[in-house]
């Protein structure tokens, strides 16, 4: 058990710092390879969905049937899975929309940003500002270069982020310390996921202080809330690991994941202008998990 918490850990600490590889292509490439992120958002999803469906979900049910009963323990694992989904919606839901972290920022962004803080006057600040925003569908209407609003505006980003990574490492720190091999799949699908995220962070804190070091550390310190998620279930929950809880919190797990695969990954992926690519990614995933699960099982 010992090796197995050490192994999880690490594994949900190098998912979560995958924020900070979004935030180094942010700054040191010169175009958003839309491409390559649509097909890592859908192979990403289609690991998380086929693992939670295939392999989460019974080995919950296994273990929940074992303890309860047949039909106890079969009620308590569906039970479960949508419980988990509805925890990672109702975490959603209270974060306002103008800060929800789901909206795609690309590169190619932050050379706009430089030409707005190194531009001479305030109107041309604030025309260039326009320009860079009237594209984003729910982006917020400043009429003005306003760097207290976009700073703030920056803050709720990560810490959006922040609170949708708690559960996600959570769930892989479970799923590591039940089954390893799966915790490395979650481990690399979550990591995906957090290459855009540590460019949604980074791209509006940069914009705010004009600050690459501190767009990096904002992005940095959401990924870690990943590991600080997983510390903070082990400690909670450690005490009272019965066979019993395990089968709900892995089950709930399933649910988590799937929420996040149809609520953020396959969206985000689309929003980089390459639907089908994403869905050959989501196969590609699920066709892989699939093999990885036959051969090390």
């Amino acid at each position: 058990m010992g090796n197995n918490v050490l192994l999880a850990f690490l594994l949900t600490l190098g998912a979560g710092l995958a924020t900070g590889i979004g935030s180094f292509l942010a700054f040191f490439t010169k175009r958003t390879n839309t491409k390559f992120l649509a097909v890592a958002l859908g192979f990403s999803a289609g690991v998380m969905v086929y693992v939670s469906m295939i392999e989460i979900f019974f080995k919950a049910k296994e273990s929940l049937v074992a303890e309860l009963g047949k039909t106890t323990g079969s009620w308590l694992t569906v039970i479960s899975f949508f419980a988990g989904i509805l925890l990672i919606g109702v975490i959603d839901k209270i974060i306002p929309a103008v800060e929800n972290p789901h909206e795609m920022h690309k590169v190619e962004e932050v050379d706009k940003i430089e030409d707005i803080i190194n531009a001479e006057s305030e109107d041309e600040k604030a025309r260039l500002t326009r320009l860079l925003l009237k594209d984003k569908k729910n982006g917020p209407d400043h009429t003005s270069f306003n760097p207290q609003k976009l700073h703030r505006m920056g803050i709720f980003t990560a810490l959006a982020i922040t609170i949708h990574n708690f559960p996600e490492g959570l769930a892989t720190f479970i799923a590591a310390l039940q089954e390893p091999a799966l915790g490395i799949a979650i481990a690399v699908a979550i990591a995906l996921h957090n290459i855009p995220e540590g460019i949604a962070v980074s791209v509006p804190i940069y914009f705010a202080t004009g600050s690459k070091k501190k767009a990096f550390m904002y992005s940095f310190l959401s990924g870690l809330a990943e590991p600080l998620g997983a510390i903070v279930g082990y400690l909670i929950l450690m005490p009272f690991l019965t066979e019993t809880l395990f089968g709900v919190v892995f089950a709930m797990v399933g649910g988590i994941m799937v929420y996040i695969s149809f609520d953020e990954l396959l969206p985000a992926a689309q929003k980089y202008g390459e639907h089908h690519l994403s869905i050959y990614g989501l196969v590609a995933g699920m066709a892989v998990m699939a093999v990885s699960l036959l051969i090390l099982f």
